[in-house]
This record gives C-alpha cells, structure tokens and sequence, in this order.
C-alpha cells in the first residue's frame, strides 16, 4: 500500500462531501433499483462518478468496485481494488437525516489495507490504514472494552432477534441500538460509542470495507457471522453477515449465534 492511499481517500471523501451537501436530500431525484435493491438518488450517482474519476486517475492500476459502477469481472484480476459506497445510508439521505456517510476502502489481496468514513453533516472523518491505528478527527480512537454482553449495547436490526438465529432459540440479553448505516455503525463501534455491530444478512462488501478496517485497528475484532475473518474483492462481492467488537465480546456472541441459521434478504 503506498504510504498515500489514505490520504487519498481523505481527500476523495472530502470532496464527496462537497457534492453531496449541495443536494437537499429530500429534494434530490429518487429512484428505485431494480429487484428490490433499495433506492438510488441523483446524489449517489454523481458522487460516484466523481470517486472513480478522481480516484482511478490517481492510481490507474488499482480496480474499482462501487455499489453505483455496473461491475465486472476486471477487478478480480487486480491486487489493489477501491470498494466504494458512495452514499451508506441512501435512505437516510433522502429523508433529511445526517446518518449518511461515503465509505472509502482499498482492499490489497482480498485484505482493506486503507479506509476512511465520512459524514459531512456531521463533520465526522473516521480514518484506518494497515498497522497506524484508527482515528476520528485524527485523534486515536479503541473499540469498547465491554465483555458482558448483558452490559452491551449492540448495533443490528430487529430481525436479528428472531429465535431461527439464536442456538437458544433467543438471543442474550444485550441492548439493542440501531442506525441505518452500516459504515456508521461499524464506526462507532470503532470509537467505542456502542460494545458491537451484528448484521445477519448477507453483506455488500463496499457497505462493510471500510469499517473492517476501523475495527481491527481501533483494537477489536471483525468477521463474518460464523466467525471467519473477511475477505474482499470476491466475484460475488457479498459477505456472509458481520460480527464486530472487541474480542471477548465477539466470542461471547458468537457462541450464542446460530451458524446454521437462514440468513436474510440482502440490504
């Protein structure tokens, strides 16, 4: 990884910021994906062709995987791949909320190597790259040290909850929190504002790359729902839900999980 990968990323997600905060959310064109896949807005789109432009003009050797680039096979054929959500949370954009944020990754042999997270409305720039620790406005930040899951708050869904998941046929007595972003919320997992991030449904990776990262530099520990560490840059880029915390919680969860259970519909 060249010792600017992030901060490239940092300007990139700097100047996403810029192009987005010039939409008012509920005002931007909306439209609906096809098969279900969630909404899109015209503030998706530019931002997106903004990234890739800026960002494969600064390093023309590196592939590109974005939630908003038609993909193709090219990447899997490159060392070093963007994974790029241009807007996390499109939702959350179109209805007015702050919760959105641009999640930038690069991924070096399937490992994210450099990552940044940002939401410019509320001025919240978390940052990762390999060994250097994670940080939010540059200043070091540590998952939570937490191990008693009937003390920890968890970021995930309600249907995580559902008894099919759970090898007691119910989950532990934890906390449960949400936000709409997943970059988000494996972020303030990172900073250490909430104990866990759980999500149970089958994962894009360009909405989880860039918080791997965060966690496993701020201290914790990331993998998929039945424990196997992440991988990026797959042919079909999706991840088998994630767990993320700090280790002893993570162990605690996972021995609670069921591996076999069905999984959900994608994000």
């Amino acid at each position: 990884m060249p010792a600017t990968d992030l901060a490239l990323l940092v300007e990139a997600a700097e100047k996403a910021g810029d192009i987005a905060c010039k939409y008012n959310g509920p005002d931007a064109k909306r439209w609906d994906k096809p098969d279900g896949a969630g909404p899109v807005t015209e503030a998706d789109l530019e931002v997106d062709a903004f990234l890739k432009a800026f960002l494969t003009s600064a390093r023309p050797d590196y592939g590109w995987l974005s939630e908003e680039t038609e993909d193709t096979s090219d990447r899997l054929s490159d060392r070093n791949v963007f994974i790029i959500d241009p807007i996390d949370g499109t939702r959350s954009f179109a209805e007015g909320s702050r919760t959105w944020a641009h999640s930038l990754a690069i991924a070096t042999d399937g490992v994210v190597t450099a990552a940044a997270v940002f939401l410019p409305q509320r001025e919240m720039m978390f940052t990762a790259a390999q060994g250097a620790g994670a940080q939010l406005n540059q200043s070091a930040v540590y998952v939570s040290r937490e191990t008693e899951l009937t003390s920890a708050t968890v970021l995930t869904a309600r249907p995580a909850l559902d008894a099919k998941h759970w090898k007691s046929g119910q989950p532990p007595a934890f906390r449960r929190e949400y936000r709409p972003s997943l970059a988000y919320r494996l972020a303030t997992v990172a900073q250490g504002q909430f104990d866990a991030m759980l999500t149970l449904r089958p994962s894009w990776e360009w909405d989880i790359a860039a918080g791997d990262l965060l966690i496993r530099e701020a201290g914790g520990h990331c993998s998929d729902r039945t424990g196997q560490p992440l991988r990026f840059n797959n042919a079909t880029p999706q991840l088998n839900g994630v767990l993320a915390s700090n280790l002893t919680l993570h162990q605690n969860l996972l021995a609670h999980l069921n591996p076999d259970g069905p999984g959900l519909a994608p994000l």
